[in-house]
């Protein structure tokens, strides 16, 4: 069950939201101000805040800014019609929708629908932590650990070749796929450079880097990460 946050000074509009979302199934709270908001947060898990921009005090495009430096929480703003300068500085500062009123319920629901699907896959997904031979990678950390609890140092790009090749685990992965998730730019864009990369991967997921069992070459299409994964 979804858990909704409605910070909304205006105490009909508040209650009416949350009637309608409690029968629709989900957990809800309510918050007159920011500081009320900001004591619900510290207590308790919020899958999505739907917030009125006009806020008493710290207003929405603040609670907007705050929350989405340290949370990937869905944030729905509520406006004013006539809140057309608002609405696009709170998408700009992180908020991933808005309704404005008075606005349709059955609309306000569908949209409400849509990010909570989208934020709780990208939750699973950031979530993702795998374990194969004597390693387990946790990809929301970045972490390459041996399963005695010793760290694995990798690099950026370490990371990113291997997030690739073990999220695509037993297919092809060509270099130039390979080099297309490389976002730091002082590699340049020479699919070699994944040989390399490979080449260092080995050195420290392979008992014997010279006969590798963990990533292997296709020869002429490029690598495939071939461990059994638990």
């Amino acid at each position: 069950m979804a858990h909704i946050l409605i910070i909304e000074d205006e105490p009909v509009t508040r209650s009416t939201l949350a009637s309608y979302l409690d029968a629709q199934g989900y957990s809800i709270s309510q918050a007159e101000t920011a500081e009320e908001a900001e004591r619900i947060l510290q207590s308790r898990d919020v899958d999505l805040l739907l917030v009125d921009i006009n806020l008493p005090g710290k207003d929405g495009l603040q609670i907007t800014r705050e929350q989405r430096a340290k949370s990937e929480m869905g944030i729905i703003l509520v406006t004013g019609r006539d809140d057309e300068v608002d609405r696009i500085v709170g998408l700009e500062l992180g908020a991933d929708d808005y309704v404005c009123k008075p606005f349709n319920r059955r609309e306000l629901l569908a949209r409400l629908k849509n990010l909570l699907r989208r934020t709780q896959e990208a939750r699973r997904l950031s979530r993702r932590v795998y374990t194969f031979g004597n390693f387990r990678f946790d990809v929301a950390a970045r972490h390459l650990q041996t399963l005695e609890g010793d760290s694995v140092p990798l690099t950026r790009a370490e990371f990113e070749v291997l997030d690739m090749l073990i999220s695509r685990a037993g297919e092809v992965a060509s270099r130039d796929a390979l080099m297309s998730r490389v976002t730091h730019r002082q590699y340049g864009a020479n699919p070699r450079t994944v040989d390399v990369l490979i080449r260092r991967l080995r050195g420290k997921l392979e008992e014997e880097p010279a006969n590798p069992r963990v990533i292997t070459t296709v020869h002429g299409e490029g690598y495939v990460f071939t461990a059994p994964l638990g």
